[in-house]
Parts: structure tokens; C-alpha cells; sequence
């Protein structure tokens, strides 16, 4: 293993780059209780795999006989590393639509100040969205998406993006990009409608009780009313939220290979 490394250190580097700067930026993988060496080490083992069946063909120009480094050896592991980024920004921003439903449900049902420091987004979030967070990790692997994106994203994207794609192609994925944002904020209005109209139901409902009869003093009984009913609601729709993260787990990964195709120039 380290005989066959040695021999295509400079390509090795590459790909260990690409892989090492993914899995920094996962949801998962991303926090800090992770161990570097377990990255490192994961990270490692992915490039060893992947690199024997890799064409790197187009690098070799910038690549010197001898093996030695150069500042342009050194831009190409730049590349290699925002291609990593990116990936794995692409994979974040789909994991935070389902934390900002969470934020928006919390806010409708009081709770957003019963927030704490999430481990998953490593930002300070409210319960609910550490709740769908959770949930929509263990759909992940669940799911197979985890061996999906190494197996097969991360492979495919290695004969479609390389380093010198990312200079003629900046344009392309600066509209992938801000077309993930945009789906980012659609999606959580998707998962958190049906419970924030209910709760915004029973808020108007319960002002128009308090205004006709002020004696019943109905606005302190709507807290604990729009939790229970908040919570019965998403315990009643939880298969179809599921459902709805399978299928933002499958249209965000037909993005991104789409994406690889028309970098790659493919139809």
C-alpha cells in the first residue's frame, strides 16, 4: 500500500485533498467532537481507493517527472480543495433546510428561546431544528445516501470536476450555488407550512375568544394548546416529512450531478 503510494505521491496528494476538504465540511464528519485522525485516516483510505482508477491524464503537464512541488502543483491542490468544498457546502445547505423548518416551527410555537449549541450545524439552534436536524441525519444513513455520496458522487466527480475546470466554470457554480440557497428556504416552508398555518389558525381563533369574552383570559392557555397541537400534528405527518427528506436527499444529488455534467460538458 504505502510502495504503490509513494510511486503516484503527487496524484495521491490530490485526491487525498479532495476527499480530506469533504469530509471537513459534512454535516456529520464537520464536528468537533470527530477526531482529526479519524478524518485523516478516512480521508486516506477513500483516496487510496479511488486514485488507481482515476485518469489524471490532464494534470500531468503540470506535474514534474521527478515528483517535486511547484507553485502551480500547489494551485492545483487549491483547486482540489474547493472542489471538496463545494461538495460538501452543497450536502450542508440541504441538511439546513431542515433545520431552519425547525427554527420556523419553534418560533410559531414559542420555543425559539429554548435554543442550545447544535453539535450537527455547530451553530446555536432552537430544539426543533436539532430535532429535524437528528432526525434527517439518521434518514441519511439510513438511507444510504452516505454510501451514495462516496461510493458514487465523490468517484463520478473526480472524471467530470478537476482543478482547471473550476477557473473556466466559476460562473456555473456560482448559479448552482445560489440555486441551493433558494431551494434551502423552499424546503423549509415546505416542512413547516402545514404546522405553522394550524398554529397560526388557532392563534387568530384564540384572539378573536379573548376579544368576545376578555374573562376566559384564553391567550395563557394557547401556549401549552398550539405545543400539544404542534407536536401531535408532526407526530401524525412524520412519515410523510420522512418522505420528503428522502426525496430532497434525491433531487440535491441529481444537482450535483448534473452539475458535474455540464462542467464536463456533457449533455
Amino acid at each position: 500500500m504505502l510502495d504503490s503510494i509513494l510511486l503516484k505521491a503527487p496524484v495521491y496528494l490530490l485526491v487525498f485533498v479532495r476527499c480530506f476538504t469533504l469530509i471537513l465540511t459534512l454535516p456529520m464528519f464537520s464536528m468537533r467532537s470527530a477526531s482529526r485522525v479519524a478524518k485523516v485516516a478516512l480521508a486516506g483510505y477513500m483516496a487510496f481507493f479511488i486514485y488507481g482508477s482515476i485518469d489524471f491524464s490532464q494534470y500531468q503537464p503540470y506535474i514534474a517527472d521527478d515528483g517535486a512541488f511547484s507553485m502551480i502543483y500547489v494551485l492545483l491542490l487549491v483547486g482540489e480543495a474547493l472542489i471538496g468544498i463545494i461538495i460538501g457546502f452543497f450536502i450542508s445547505i440541504i441538511f439546513a433546510a431542515f433545520s431552519a423548518a425547525g427554527q420556523f416551527l419553534a418560533f410559531q410555537m414559542g420555543l425559539s428561546a429554548a435554543s442550545s449549541y447544535d453539535a450537527l450545524s455547530q451553530v446555536e439552534n432552537p430544539l426543533m431544528g436539532q430535532f429535524f436536524n437528528l432526525v434527517a441525519m439518521l434518514v441519511f444513513m439510513q438511507t444510504h445516501w452516505f454510501q451514495r455520496l462516496f461510493l458514487g458522487g465523490l468517484v463520478n466527480s473526480f472524471s467530470s470536476m478537476n482543478a482547471l475546470s473550476i477557473a473556466t466554470s466559476n460562473e456555473k457554480i456560482a448559479r448552482f450555488m445560489m440555486s441551493g440557497l433558494t431551494s434551502l428556504f423552499a424546503d423549509a416552508l415546505i416542512i413547516a407550512l402545514p404546522v405553522m398555518g394550524t398554529l397560526f389558525l388557532i392563534t387568530v381563533c384564540t384572539g378573536l375568544l379573548t376579544k368576545a369574552a376578555p374573562q376566559m383570559n384564553l391567550l395563557s392557555e394557547g401556549f401549552p394548546i398550539m405545543i400539544l397541537v404542534a407536536f401531535t400534528i408532526i407526530a401524525l405527518a412524520m412519515p410523510s416529512i420522512i418522505d420528503f427528506f428522502v426525496r430532497s436527499f434525491s433531487k440535491g444529488f441529481e444537482d450535483l450531478e448534473n452539475l458535474f455534467t455540464l462542467i464536463s460538458g456533457g449533455v
